[in-house]
């Protein structure tokens, strides 16, 4: 098989040589607009800040820039400060407009070139200097406290709610010094972050019986961080009420109620069943609903299966958000005291339960023991928080969590005597 190119193709590749060369020679300043020399853009690009005089810029408002006439399009823009720092930006696909898509930074020197061209595709340019000064308006951190003023029990914790997420750990140690809880008696507590947004307080034991609680933000007015500024926020006053904790154990189907320290009731009941196991843990009654109707399907069991149900149930008290709740249940009442039957909930009878919904608040402790179930979550489930050990807990404070533990603190620590 020969090896030497084809006739047709040395042919091709001239022609195409040939059309380089003619190519070549009409990119003469005569034939390509774009070898011309840019011509003046001033007149024919906006842009959305102040330059040529003594006013500056906001830095807190975005970098537009516009191209004025119809036939003119800009084809890029480069924008960086003094220190040679970039700012990101957007073109628009006709050309027409480019805005920045971060902040300017403050008290800063930018130089902006526009690059643009004409109908005839004629090369133009611009070149923009301006100053930003310091903002004009100032980003609001504001706080809201929950819940709202009222009677609960020993275990409800103190939560904030952040207007703006805040992530770094200094910008959250301002914040945490500025959110004061105060309780009489006192007692040592702290906050813990949830997330960015989210923040819970609770004491190291459960609140006392009878304490007042004073939540209040010392923020307005207070530097966060760069261009972020504390607002103000709504003080809540709480009352705590008796000392009521209910403790279930799943492995004598029974449930307790203390309150103040005395056993008042012990009142037999059923738990989950193998694959629906009740949650270990600390609970914290989350509210009380004398009627819902519970779907199986709600907490993932297909309908019409094996263990479907669909069913009235009055006198219930929720404990978590996913659907756990102590309630009134007559069609097991064979099985309460000796069995567990549930698809994760505490049932009783009906009296039982009704005794019950009338003897708790939202904020009282709902403790079960001796299950086969997951520990109950810390957040995001109702109130695990008591799940966490005093030295977890202060772990996710922004002010004691990465700091040593001094010798007093860790005698303050040490579980009290029971």
């Amino acid at each position: 098989m020969s090896h030497e190119p084809r006739p047709r193709t040395v042919v091709s590749c001239t022609l195409l040589v040939i059309a380089l060369v003619a190519g070549a020679t009409a990119c003469g300043s005569d034939g390509n607009p774009l070898a011309s020399r840019p011509y003046d853009a001033t007149d024919r690009i906006s842009f959305s800040v102040p330059h040529g005089d003594a006013r500056k810029a906001d830095p807190d408002k975005p970098l537009e820039i516009r191209a004025e006439d119809s036939d003119e399009r800009i084809t890029d823009v480069t924008a960086l400060d003094a220190t040679g720092r970039y700012v990101a930006g957007e073109l628009a696909a006709d050309g027409s407009r480019w805005h920045s898509t971060e902040p300017l930074a403050a008290n800063a020197h930018y130089t902006v070139r526009v690059s643009t061209e004409d109908e005839e595709g004629a090369p133009g340019r611009r070149v923009l200097t301006f100053d930003t000064g310091k903002p004009t308006a100032k980003k609001r951190l504001t706080v809201t406290f929950g819940p709202g003023a009222g009677t609960y029990g020993v275990g409800r914790p103190v939560t904030a709610e952040l207007s703006r997420p805040v992530k770094d750990p200094a910008q959250r140690a301002v914040v945490e010094r500025a959110l004061k809880v105060d309780s009489k008696p006192a007692v040592q507590g702290a906050w813990h972050w949830v997330d960015d947004g989210t923040l819970h307080y609770r004491p190291k034991d459960y609140w006392p019986a009878h304490a007042t609680v004073r939540v209040h933000s010392n923020l307005d007015g207070i530097k966060v961080g760069d261009r972020l500024w504390g607002g103000k926020a709504k003080d809540v006053t709480l009352t705590i009420g008796d000392r009521v904790i209910a403790v279930t154990d799943a492995a004598s189907h029974s449930l307790t109620l203390y309150r103040n320290g005395e056993e008042v009731k012990e009142i037999p009941v059923t738990t989950g069943k193998p694959g629906f196991e009740t949650r270990n843990g600390v609970k914290v009654v989350l509210g009380k609903e004398y009627f819902v109707q519970m779907r199986g399907t709600t907490v993932g069991i297909a309908e019409g299966s094996s263990e479907s149900y669909d069913l009235p149930v009055y006198y219930a008290t929720r404990v978590t958000w996913s659907g756990e709740y102590v309630h009134a249940a007559p069609w097991s009442v064979g099985s309460q005291g000796s069995a567990n039957v549930s698809h994760g909930c505490v049932g009783m009878s009906t009296a039982n339960a009704e005794w019950f919904f009338d003897n708790v608040r939202e904020g009282d402790v709902v403790q079960v023991v001796n299950s086969e179930g997951d520990t109950m979550e810390t957040f995001g489930n109702g109130f695990g928080d008591w799940n966490l050990d005093w030295n977890k807990w202060r772990e996710g404070s922004a002010l004691t969590g990465g700091k040593q533990k001094t010798q007093e603190d860790t005698e303050r620590l040490r579980p009290a005597a029971a």
